[in-house]
Formats: structure tokens, C-alpha cells, sequence
């Protein structure tokens, strides 16, 4: 077996640290939704916190924000995107269990796959062998054994998200317009246009901002969301698909469904069926047999 590129040493960290990092979304999201606060509130804050601290990092580390009007115009689309799928993400813990929610937008490595197919992106058959079996087990976690009910308005919402969130890897990593900014300022610009894409949305409704943000708790959990599933989920991608490529990183994404399935189950008592296990196994099976056979 031939040892892993340091392409691969770095690529492939990355990518399951994303996956676990955006799996904590229904930890600190849940219980501010269950106070009635408004998803449109909740994803400002985090986004807005985020935000915040970046741009206080990146002005320690005298990094310049300097971007032309093509980095601009991409970065305005990821952006778009990112907020896109939070907002699919979060509506859609409103009509399924949070960690089956989750799950399902691990359905997304098979929507990379074919955009990479239609960008003349061919993976090798080993890569498509770990995309079939773990939509296979996704599709596995999905199924209802008789203990619980599944609202499709959920699943589309999931979906949505998957879709989105596919579109934001790709760009990613093949855009050239913005292969030269580092990966704190492309999360940086991105969560930026999030931050004021929510705020309109609040500005623009009968919604109020505060509702259901009151104690410490809540803020405390505002920004755990917007450092874990949004700094580091978001920075831990960007490095994934640049040294591992779109279609690699997606499927180690496997981690964000299992977290969010642990959490669902042991923080706020969602259900944890055969069908979930089974589905678990099946993916981390993969995505093991992904990076014992494979090499950048």
C-alpha cells in the first residue's frame, strides 16, 4: 500500500474535522429554536459573531481584505449558497428529528460527483464505490421502521440543503478567480453576505430579533455555532478541497451525519433505530476503504 501525499495528510484531517464540526449544528441550534427564537435571528448571530472574530484574527495577523470584482462576485455566490443551506437546514428541524435532518444532506457527495462528471471530473472507481455505499447508507438511516414518522416537507428541506451545499464545494474547488485568497478570508467574505442576507430578513419581517436569545446559555450556544459548525466547519472544508479535491472531501463528510445522529440521540433523546446503526456502519466502512485505497 502506498503511503498517503502530504496533499492527503492534510486533505483528509481537514475534511473529517468538517464533518464532525457541522454535525454540532442541532446542539447549540435546537434548544435556542425550542425557545421560539426565529432561525432568520439565530443565523445572524452566528453568522454575525463569526464574522467578528475572523476579521479580528485576520487583522492581528495583518492580513490584507483586498479583493478584485471577480474574487467579490464569487465570493458573493458561495456566500449565497452557505446561507441558502443553513436556512434549508435549520427549517428543516422544524418537521424532522435534527440528527435525521443532518443526515440527509450527507446525500450531497452524490450530487459533487455527478457536477464533477458533467465538469469532465471523472473519480476513480474506488471514490465511486465509497459514494454508492454511503448513499446507500444514508438512504439506509432514512428509512422509518415503524417507530417513527418522517414529514417529507423535512426531507426536501434536507435536500435543499444538500444541493446547495454541493454547489458551494465545487466553486470552491474550481474557481480560480479565488484560488489565491487564504481560507480565513474566503470564510470571512462569505459569512459576511450570510450575516447581511439574515439581518434583512429580520429587518424585512414582523420577526423580532431578540426573541429567545435572554440568558447566558443562549449566548453561549450563539457562539459555539458560530465557531464550531461555522469557522472551523467552514475553513476545514476549504482546506479539504483544495488538497483532496470536491468529491474525496464531500464523502468524509460521513462524520457530519454520525455527529448529528449522537447528539439527536444522547442530548435530546431522539430516537436511535437499526436502521441508523446499520446505516453508520455501512458509511464508515467507506469512507475507511476511500482512504486505505486512495491517493492524491
Amino acid at each position: 500500500m502506498k503511503p498517503l501525499s502530504k496533499n492527503a495528510l492534510i486533505g483528509y484531517p481537514a475534511g473529517i474535522i468538517t464533518g464532525i464540526t457541522y454535525g454540532l449544528n442541532p446542539l447549540f441550534g435546537m434548544p435556542l429554536m425550542q425557545k421560539g427564537a426565529a432561525v432568520e435571528s439565530i443565523l445572524f448571530f452566528r453568522y454575525g459573531i463569526a464574522v467578528l472574530i475572523l476579521g479580528a484574527i485576520l487583522g492581528l495577523d495583518r492580513q490584507s481584505f483586498k479583493i478584485n470584482w471577480r474574487q467579490a462576485g464569487v465570493l458573493l455566490a458561495l456566500g449565497l449558497l452557505y446561507t441558502a443551506s443553513s436556512i434549508f437546514l435549520f427549517q428543516a428541524y422544524r418537521f424532522i428529528p435534527s440528527g435525521l435532518a443532518t443526515t440527509l444532506i450527507f446525500l450531497y457527495p452524490v450530487i459533487v460527483a455527478l457536477i464533477m462528471v458533467f465538469l469532465r471530473v471523472v473519480p476513480s472507481w474506488q471514490v465511486w464505490l465509497a459514494i454508492v455505499a454511503t448513499f446507500v447508507g444514508v438512504v439506509i438511516m432514512s428509512q422509518s421502521d415503524g417507530s417513527q414518522t418522517i414529514n417529507p416537507i423535512g426531507v426536501l428541506l434536507s435536500l435543499g440543503s444538500a444541493t446547495v451545499y454541493a454547489l458551494f464545494i465545487v466553486i470552491i474547488n474550481r474557481s480560480k478567480a479565488i484560488s489565491t485568497l487564504s481560507n480565513s478570508l474566503l470564510t470571512f467574505y462569505s459569512l459576511s453576505v450570510g450575516a447581511v442576507v439574515f439581518l434583512g430578513c429580520i429587518l424585512f419581517s414582523d420577526k423580532e430579533l431578540m426573541t429567545g436569545i435572554e440568558t447566558k446559555l443562549d449566548w453561549l450556544n450563539l457562539v459555539a455555532l458560530a465557531i464550531l459548525p461555522t469557522i472551523v466547519s467552514t475553513a476545514s472544508l476549504a482546506v479539504a478541497t483544495r488538497n483532496i479535491g470536491a468529491t474525496k472531501a464531500s464523502v468524509l463528510g460521513v462524520f457530519e451525519p454520525i455527529t448529528a445522529i449522537l447528539v439527536g440521540t444522547l442530548v435530546f433523546g431522539e430516537l436511535l433505530t437499526n436502521n441508523i446503526l446499520v446505516g453508520i456502519l455501512i458509511s464508515t466502512v467507506a469512507v475507511t476503504f476511500m482512504i486505505l485505497t486512495t491517493k492524491r
